[in-house]
């Protein structure tokens, strides 16, 4: 696939995501509407006007929804955790690169075989490449239950039926249907170039609103979801090629279609575990296992074939680390100081190679796979401790993380610098900082927005790699942003404030991907230098 067809999908595919799911709020009053949070579920009459009626819905729709779904969850805890108690399920243990430790007795390391990448493997081939027989079409799942049109709704939180016929599907575009056809042929036939090209055709045909009935005429819904199918066969397809990276934005671009869908991350999860990048490969199987609670999934053995892959992937993730080390202490009441000192003698014995300087992670507490239940509340949580070689690493992780808005800069003017500090901050991002965000998040599935989502730095990051003129990196990391952004609602209760926020920045992700507007305009950066202009009055 040459370079001007490769942009050529990828610019059709960003006209469905402007089309049917980004907001299109009036940019000049992106920040100053943050100040004035209304109830999230009515929003003004203003904005509904901007973002064009529809788009606007899936978001709401999506935060509607999610609400609904933990209201029902919370009212079945007690029998689930009833049934699961009699169950008797096996709780793991970690392996002895990151300690757990219980302060109140005495310390024990509990050292654990190191998952083999076969059991790794085999946890792909169950849950990712279930479709060795026939391409399951995920997004007809309502049509098979009751026989009326789909909704994203319906398909974001339903586990798939296996279809091979289309015939009963009288209102899919007919030529969507030939390309969806013989891409499956292509594919059960393990001819994976071929069926990456008729994928990539019947993505096209979408962009083109080819989708159900006359063009255009599909709900948004309708649209998304059947694109995110789509991107979730390429991502099988350049997978089976062994070429991650050309599966990594279709992997990212198929969750912010569908982000509720437990195996698009489960997907995502293993694109990153082969471009090993662990870290990654292991938040996004611990937000597969939550999607697959809160989409009303029971079955558990797939729940532990997923939190075996999310533990195996922290694990490689600690054995890669070579700037720091890890400590989990398991809590159960409130936070002291003393406590927190006593964690930090703990780690300086245990780690001694990795005492130069010592980060306590307070912004949230983090899950572990091993002994996590999203079905009682509170799951057991854990302290996270780091322990670095070099003090500068963890004394920059512990300014940044004590601020209300995620800022990365070295500089008193982060913007016009010199090519050469632009390559410096960056690689200082991208190589020191990014990774140990990255790891943090692995084992912590929410916290405060923007602070603990991870995305600002990214989309600065991103800002960062568009000032050197290194499109493909940064176009794969603001395709990551957006997954992470529209899968946010599913994971925190966000405000008014915060929903506004998130859809000014999913709007600009978008609009760079499209090369609209120059990079000063960008939500991120406002917010950098408001923030930059602050801390320099308060040093002045």
């Amino acid at each position: 696939m040459d370079a001007g067809s490769s942009r050529s999908l990828e610019n059709a595919v960003n006209r469905i995501y402007h089309d049917q799911l980004v907001p299109k709020i009036n940019t000049s009053k992106k920040m100053s509407t943050l100040a004035h949070p209304p109830n999230i579920l009515e929003m003004s009459q203003e904005i509904k006007k901007n973002c064009g009626g529809k788009q606007v819905e899936i978001t709401l729709e999506r935060i509607k929804m999610t609400k609904s779904i933990k209201e029902k969850q919370s009212n079945d805890l007690e029998k689930a955790a009833f049934k699961r108690k009699a169950e008797g399920e096996e709780k793991p243990t970690r392996k002895k690169e990151a300690k757990i430790i219980e302060l109140d007795n005495q310390l024990i390391t509990m050292p654990l075989p190191h998952i083999p990448l076969k059991n790794i493997m085999d946890v792909e081939m169950k849950l990712v490449y279930i479709d060795e027989v026939g391409v399951r079409y995920e997004f007809v799942e309502s049509f098979m239950s009751t026989g009326s049109q789909p909704t994203c709704r319906a398909a974001e939180i339903a586990d798939p039926l296996s279809v091979h016929n289309f015939s009963f599907l009288p209102q899919i575009d007919k030529w969507l249907q030939v390309a969806l056809k013989d891409a499956s042929s292509c594919y059960r036939q393990k001819k994976y170039a071929l069926a990456a090209g008729q994928f990539r055709t019947a993505l096209e045909l979408c962009s083109k609103g080819a989708v159900l009935g006359e063009p255009f005429d599909a709900p948004a819904e309708d649209i998304a979801s059947v694109a995110s199918f789509i991107e979730t066969k390429l991502v099988t397809c350049y997978l089976r090629m062994r070429k991650p990276d050309l599966a990594l934005n279709h992997a990212h671009r198929s969750i912010v279609l569908n982000p509720a869908y437990f195996r698009n991350h489960l997907r995502q999860a293993t694109v990153f575990r082969c471009l090993e990048r662990y870290s990654e490969a292991a938040r996004s199987a611990m937000i597969a296992d939550y999607m697959f609670w809160l989409g009303g999934g029971r079955e558990q053995s797939i729940s532990k074939l997923i939190k075996l892959y999310w533990q195996a992937m922290i694990e490689e993730a600690i054995t890669r680390a070579e700037s720091f080390s890890v400590m989990y202490t398991p809590f159960a009441t409130k936070i002291r100081a003393d406590k927190i000192e006593k964690v930090k003698d703990v780690f300086t014995k245990t780690h001694p190679a990795y005492a130069e300087y010592i980060y306590t992670d307070l912004q949230a507490l983090h899950m572990l796979p091993q002994t996590v239940d999203w079905s009682s509340f509170p799951p057991q949580q854990y302290l996270l401790t780091l322990g670095f070689k070099n003090k500068e690493d963890g004394k920059f992780l512990e300014k940044i993380s004590s601020r209300k808005l995620p800022i990365f800069t070295e500089h008193k003017t982060p913007f016009g610098l010199t090519r050469e500090d632009t390559v410096r901050q960056m690689e200082t991002m991208g190589k020191r900082i990014l990774p140990i965000l990255d790891f943090i998040r692995s084992t912590q599935l929410n916290g405060s927005f923007p602070a603990s989502s991870g995305v600002m730095e990214k989309l600065q990051y991103a800002g960062l790699l568009s000032q050197l003129q290194r499109v493909k990196e940064q176009s794969q990391v603001i395709n990551q942003a957006m997954a992470e952004l529209a899968t946010i609602p599913y994971l925190w209760d966000i405000s008014q404030q915060e929903a506004e926020l998130l859809q000014s920045l999913m709007a600009d992700a978008m609009d760079t991907l499209e090369g609209r507007r120059n990079d000063n305009e960008r939500v991120w950066n406002t917010i950098q230098k408001n923030q930059t202009a602050k801390q320099h009055s308060v040093c002045n």
